[in-house]
C-alpha cells in the first residue's frame, strides 16, 4: 500500500467509513504498528482499542497496557494482572490493587502468602 493509498484509507477512517478503519487495524495489526491502532483508538474505535490490548499484551509492554487499563479498558487491566502475575511483579499487582482491581488483589494475597510460607 503507497503511502498516498494509506492517507486516504485513514481520510475516509476519519470521516465514518467502518470499512476503512477495519481495513487500517487489519493492516496496523499484520505490520504491529502500535501507532496506528493508539490513534484508532484514541478516536475510540473498540476494534483498534482490542487489537492494541492483543499486541501489547504479547510484546509485555506494560506501558500501553497501563495507558488503557486508566482509561477504563478492562481487558488491558486483566492483561497486566496476567503480564504482573508471570513476573510476580507485587509491585505493579500492589498498584492494580489500590486502584480497586479485585484480581490484582487477589494474586497478590496469594503470592505474598506463598513467600510468607517460603520464608517460614
Amino acid at each position: 500500500m503507497t503511502d498516498r493509498n494509506l492517507a486516504e484509507l485513514r481520510e475516509r477512517a476519519a470521516n465514518g467509513d467502518r470499512d476503512a478503519a477495519a481495513e487500517l487495524i487489519e493492516l496496523a495489526t499484520e505490520r504491529g504498528d502500535l501507532d496506528e491502532l493508539r490513534r484508532l483508538a484514541d478516536s475510540g474505535n473498540s476494534d483498534a482499542i482490542a487489537q492494541l490490548v492483543e499486541l501489547a499484551g504479547e510484546r509485555g509492554d506494560t506501558e500501553q497496557l497501563r495507558h488503557l487499563a486508566d482509561r477504563g479498558v478492562s481487558d488491558a487491566a486483566a492483561q497486566l494482572v496476567e503480564l504482573a502475575t508471570e513476573r510476580a511483579d507485587l509491585s505493579e499487582l500492589r498498584r492494580l490493587a489500590d486502584g480497586g482491581n479485585r484480581d490484582a488483589a487477589d494474586v497478590l494475597a496469594e503470592l505474598v502468602d506463598e513467600q510468607d510460607d517460603v520464608t517460614e
